[in-house]
C-alpha cells in the first residue's frame, strides 16, 4: 500500500488556509466599502437633488431625489444581480445542461470553501465571464458560449477561479451596486440639464441666474464623470486581486494568463455589452474601443491585459 504524500497534503492545507484568510480579510473590507459607498452615493444623490432644487427654486426636485435614492439603494441591494443578468441576456442552466462546466465550478467551490453559485450562459461568441450577486449564498457566475468553445480546461478553470474569488471577496456586490447608483446620479444630472436648457425654474428668482447658476450647472455636468471615475477605480483594483486569488486557488497562474490572452485577442463583438456593466466582466467586452492613449487608459474599466499577464507569470516563478 502506497504511503500518503504528507508533504503534499500539508502544502494543500496551507494553500487552502492562505486562500481562505485572504478571502475573509478582503470580504470584510469590501463589506465595509459596500456600505460606505452606498452611504456616500446616497449623500451625493441628495446633494445633487438639493442643488438642483435650490437653483431651480423647486423643492419637488429634492423630494424626487430623496425618493429615488431610497428606492435605488433598496433595488441595488436586492435586485442588482437580476438587473445585470437581464441586461446581459443571460440564461440559467442546470447540471444536465452542461455537466463538465457544472463539475468544474463545483470542484473549485469545494476547494475554495464556497457554496455552489448559480450558473448562467450568455449566448455570445466573444469569450468572457462575470460574477454577480449580493453575497456568496446568492451568487451567480455567467460565462459566454464563446468562452466554453475557445478555452482549454486549465484556462477555463483559471477564469472560473477568478470569478469565484470575486464572490469570496464580495467585491462583485460592491461593483454591481455601483452600476445602479452611478445610473441614479446620471439620471438626476440629465434631468436638471434638460430642465435648465428648456428654461425651467422660476424666472423671478435671482438664485437661478448668474455665477451660482453656472457653478451649479458645472457641478451637474461633472457629477456623472466623478461617479464614473470612482466606478472605474474600483474595477481596476479588484481585477488584480481576483487574478492573484484565482491563481492561488488553482495553483496554476499560467492557465489564467493564457485565458486572458485568448479572451483579449478575440475581436468578436458582444451585442449585450453595456458601458454600465463592462467593468463586471473579466475582460472589457466593448471590443474595438481600447486605444493606447492616456485618456483611454484613464477611463478604462480594466487594467491592461499585459500588466495582468505579467503579474500572473511573476507568481509562477
Amino acid at each position: 500500500m502506497k504511503a500518503p504524500n504528507i508533504k503534499g497534503l500539508e502544502l494543500n492545507v496551507w494553500i487552502l488556509i492562505l486562500f481562505m484568510a485572504t478571502l475573509y480579510t478582503q470580504a470584510a473590507s469590501n463589506t465595509r466599502k459596500s456600505w460606505a459607498y452606498l452611504t456616500g452615493f446616497f449623500g451625493v444623490v441628495i446633494f445633487v437633488g438639493w442643488l438642483a432644487a435650490y437653483l431651480m427654486n423647486d423643492q419637488a426636485i429634492l423630494y424626487f431625489a430623496v425618493i429615488l435614492a431610497v428606492v435605488q439603494s433598496f433595488t441595488a441591494y436586492w435586485f442588482s444581480d437580476k438587473i445585470v443578468l437581464s441586461m446581459a441576456n443571460a440564461t440559467p442552466i442546470e447540471q444536465k445542461d452542461n455537466p463538465m462546466l457544472y463539475r468544474l465550478v463545483e470542484n473549485l467551490c469545494i476547494a475554495a470553501g464556497l457554496p455552489m453559485p448559480k450558473i448562467y450562459i450568455i449566448n455570445e461568441r466573444q469569450p468572457n465571464a462575470f460574477a454577480t450577486g449580493r453575497d456568496k449564498n446568492h451568487a451567480v457566475v455567467a460565462v459566454t458560449a464563446g468562452l466554453l468553445e475557445r478555452l482549454e480546461k486549465t484556462e477555463l478553470e483559471g477564469v472560473i477561479a477568478h470569478e469565484l474569488s470575486h464572490i469570496g471577496n464580495r467585491d462583485m456586490f460592491l461593483s454591481t451596486v455601483v452600476v445602479v447608483l452611478v445610473g441614479v446620479i446620471a439620471i438626476l444630472s440629465n434631468m436638471f440639464l434638460r430642465v435648465s436648457f428648456w428654461g425651467g425654474g422660476k424666472k423671478d428668482n435671482d438664485r437661478s441666474s448668474g455665477l451660482l447658476f453656472i457653478l451649479g450647472l458645472v457641478a451637474m455636468i461633472l457629477a456623472p464623470f466623478v461617479a464614473q471615475i470612482i466606478q472605474l477605480a474600483i474595477s481596476r483594483k479588484r481585477e488584480f486581486l481576483a487574478d492573484a486569488d484565482g491563481a492561488l486557488l488553482t495553483r496554476y497562474p499560467q492557465g489564467l494568463a493564457r485565458a486572458l490572452k485568448k479572451i483579449s485577442s478575440d475581436q468578436s463583438p458582444m451585442e449585450s455589452a453595456h458601458n454600465t456593466t463592462a467593468h463586471l466582466y473579466i475582460s472589457n467586452p466593448l471590443r474595438g474601443q481600447q486605444l493606447n492613449n492616456w485618456m483611454t487608459k484613464l477611463f478604462s474599466t480594466h487594467p491592461p491585459i499585459e500588466e495582468r499577464v505579467k503579474a500572473l507569470m511573476d507568481l509562477s516563478m
